[in-house]
């Protein structure tokens, strides 16, 4: 099985489009949003029945029992989050790193485990999606990215190529959506902070030794930035493997729930169908 992962160094550079129009044009089996924190991907991908919930718990939140607190000040002297304050715990100050539980002496303190957040499974006659929401303020995205993706192996085992919308940045989502992927396909756009941010993915990506591709969304909007992150990935040897054209379709595609590649005649679905070509022929069949 072969994994491709779709990542870009900022919001808002067109990648959850690109992934939509691969997996659509490659008509996948298996694929997933790994953008937890704000997951997209279901928005464009139709025909798809959600077949199962699951409730995701995090951390506990420390619970203290009043009964049997002394009122000692342990818990609260020692936790470097400033969670406890006279005895009370503020549930949102709260990691769960569970110090107060350990040294209580009065064994006062539990660690309560509640809902974090959804994992979420679809599925049509021929695929399967999977994907999550993580509650708002809710923490540890990385240990939801990898239950929507032991979720995704776990119901798919047969498909032999897969592809995942992962997260912008660089933070710890991204790094566990990159655990097990075969290829990276970074969007990007020619801003300033564009480049500045895809440089700091490419970073990571390299550290972690993992092949990586680039692809520049709406490249005529600015030459000069289009330009400069070109030059950038010949320093880097990385493939420019496509230039998406700013499209007013892309945006009325999406307002109708529809990748991009549904509409074969515009400029942008015309570039994200070639670029799908030669990213088969090169990296996939090949």
């Amino acid at each position: 099985m072969k994994h491709l992962l779709v990542l870009s160094g900022k919001g808002g550079t067109g990648k959850t489009t690109v992934a939509s129009a691969f997996i659509s044009l490659s008509r996948c089996r298996a694929f997933a949003d790994c953008d937890v924190d704000a997951p997209n991907l279901h928005l464009v991908v139709q025909g798809m029945k959600k077949m199962q919930t699951t409730d995701y718990s995090a951390l506990g939140k420390a619970v203290i029992d009043s009964s049997k607190c002394t009122g000692c000040g342990l818990c609260g002297a020692h936790c470097r989050f400033g969670a406890i304050t006279n005895g009370m715990v503020d549930p949102y100050e709260c990691e769960g790193c569970a110090v107060c539980e350990r040294l209580c002496p009065e064994q006062a303190i539990r660690m309560a485990v509640s809902p974090a957040g959804r994992l979420l499974l679809y599925r049509n006659r021929t695929s399967v999606f999977s994907t999550a929401q993580l509650n708002p303020g809710s923490g540890t995205t990385g240990k939801l990215v990898a239950a929507v993706k032991t979720q995704l192996s776990e119901h798919a085992p047969e498909a032999g190529f897969t592809i995942t919308d992962g997260s912008p940045g660089t933070g710890c989502p991204v790094m566990a959506s990159l655990s097990g992927a075969d290829i990276v396909l970074i969007v990007t756009e020619p801003t300033v902070s564009g480049l500045h941010d895809m440089k700091r993915l490419v970073e990571l990506i390299s550290f972690l030794k993992i092949p990586c591709v680039v692809c520049i969304n709406k490249f005529d909007v600015n030459q000069k930035n289009t330009e400069a992150v070109e030059s950038y990935c010949r320093a880097e040897s990385l493939a420019v493997i496509g230039k998406i054209p700013f499209d007013k379709t892309v945006p009325y595609a999406v307002n109708r729930g529809k990748s991009i590649d549904m509409y074969p005649h515009s400029p942008a679905g015309m570039a994200v169908t070639d670029m799908w070509q030669s990213f088969y022929k090169t990296y996939i069949q090949g």
